[in-house]
């Protein structure tokens, strides 16, 4: 069993395997046709349920045979030009290069001397990324396995910042449109179910600093504390970006923590043309970063960044066996003092290949063009009497429905969008998301497919009025 642990002795194994596996997942690849195959969970699951994992196949081409059966046969393939669904972008090479780097080498990033190297890539790249978000000299920050764990961080040096004597007057404001992980790090950090204060968007489903400013005051005049305001730049739902400086000029009359969640909108800060959609971001006391959605990095790679790095503080604990007190003396440079997890993969390591093979301006173009393919969808959508477009694109998501003419039952309406999403997946032709507007049932492009085109575009909604068509026409059928 020896001869499969990565070391001296097994160099040339590792070599054979490895290069066996990248060559069937490049052949799959190559041979991909449709984003899925449109396999359900319960024609998948016997397959999984079948094996034996008491018995090993003790053969790396066996496995990987048996792996095509269970996993790469039936993938969701992102980088399929009409995979069109949730917030998953095709990875670069450079960074799969950087994947396949980390894995084997396998540092962890919470000490200097499980790391070394690692340690100060990263840190240059927390420097370089709030350099771009317009931070001063004393920012700070630490990779994070997603914009989840960021804002829950966030948020909870926001916690320890306020004055306050019990958790239950402390008040978090985000807008309705904002990220369910709001909520999910209000309850994690002890706050009352009550201290996320959802406040309306605009036509645009961007927060209203009129009703924001209404929500702050009549906090203070109920002698709460107003603990953060959470702005969102790259809504999950509809891509809408709340306007960064008049929330930052309130957060500022308030005294209030200004965190902004760029998870989707961090692709702007490389952008060589819509840079300005996300100034005012510089403001911020802590900003999130999702470099696994608009950097076209592999999963994980994520940042929360903070203007005052002393307040990284919060999350510090020391550990005699790990981090003793002594090495901040000794200014050792131990990661694990500024995050929330202690074992951390060096997922810094692929977006480091990233900038040194392409930099910053070849992912700001991909970057680009799949804002400026949005904004074609958009007009393809506006000009389009099946459909009904919510709202004009300010990052690169489309939210949408189909609504025939003859059909005027908005249930009956709902149902045909169901349908039509259900049945594009179960073709594979497509992969398409859906959310609700207003209570009613809507589907989404999320587009960050540098290589989907407009025509991909029109011969998707071509499939949904098609599919929701049929619906709608053995509906009437059925009813009549």
């Amino acid at each position: 069993m020896r001869s499969h642990l990565l070391n001296d002795t097994t160099a040339e194994h590792y070599r054979r395997s490895v290069t066996e596996g990248v060559e069937r997942v490049a052949a799959q690849l190559a041979a991909t046709e449709r984003p899925f195959t449109g396999i359900t969970a319960d024609a998948l699951a016997p397959r999984i349920e079948r094996i034996d994992l008491d018995r090993p196949l003790h053969d790396t081409a066996a496995v990987l045979d048996e792996l095509e059966e269970v996993y790469l046969r039936d993938a969701v393939y992102f980088h399929h030009p009409r995979y069109l669904a949730h917030l998953n972008c095709p990875v670069v090479i450079p960074a799969v290069l950087g994947e396949a780097v980390l894995s084997a080498v396998n540092s962890s990033l919470d000490t200097w001397d499980q790391s070394a190297g690692g340690t100060l890539i990263e840190r240059r790249l927390i420097d370089w990324t709030a350099g771009r978000i317009g931070f001063g000299p004393a920012a700070d920050g630490v990779f994070t396995s997603g914009g989840t764990q960021s804002n829950l961080q966030a948020l909870l040096l926001a916690r320890e910042e306020a004055t306050c004597a019990s958790l239950a007057d402390l008040r978090v404001f985000a807008s309705e449109a904002s990220h369910f992980s709001v909520q999910k790090s209000a309850k994690l950090l002890g706050l009352g179910h009550d201290a996320v204060v959802s406040v309306p968007v605009d036509r645009d489903k961007r927060m209203r600093t009129v009703a924001l400013a209404r929500e702050l005051e009549r906090c203070r005049q109920d002698g709460l504390v107003p603990m953060a305001v959470v702005a969102t730049a790259g809504t999950t739902d509809f891509g809408s970006i709340d306007p960064l400086p008049e929330i930052a000029e309130l957060c500022a009359r308030y005294g209030t923590w200004m965190h902004v969640d760029a998870a989707y909108g961090c692709g702007l800060l490389v952008s060589l043309k819509h840079r300005g959609r996300v100034d005012g971001v510089e403001r911020a006391d802590s900003v999130t970063v999702d470099y696994h959605k608009a950097f076209f990095q592999p999963v994980s790679s994520s940042a929360v960044l903070v203007r005052d790095g002393a307040t990284l503080r919060h999350a510090t604990y020391h550990a005699d066996y790990l981090n003793p007190r002594r090495t901040v003396r000794e200014r050792i440079p131990n990661q694990v003092d500024k995050s929330l997890q202690t074992t951390r993969r060096f997922d810094a390591l692929k977006l480091w290949m990233t900038l040194r093979t392409m930099g910053a301006d070849g992912v700001g173009q991909l970057f680009d063009e799949v804002c400026d393919l949005a904004r074609q969808g958009w007009e393809l959508l506006m000009a389009d009497p099946r459909f009904d477009v919510v709202v004009e694109p300010a990052l690169s998501t489309l939210v949408f429905r189909c609504v025939p003419a003859a059909v005027t039952d908005p249930a009956l309406i709902d149902r045909a969008n169901l349908h039509a999403r259900r049945a594009l997946s179960a073709s594979g032709d497509a992969v398409v998301a859906g959310t609700k507007v207003g209570g009613r049932h809507y589907l989404k492009f999320t587009l960050l497919n540098p290589e989907t085109r407009p025509s991909d575009i029109a011969a998707v909604l071509d499939l949904i009025a098609g599919h929701a068509e049929q619906y709608l026409g053995e509906s009437l059928d059925r009813a009549s």
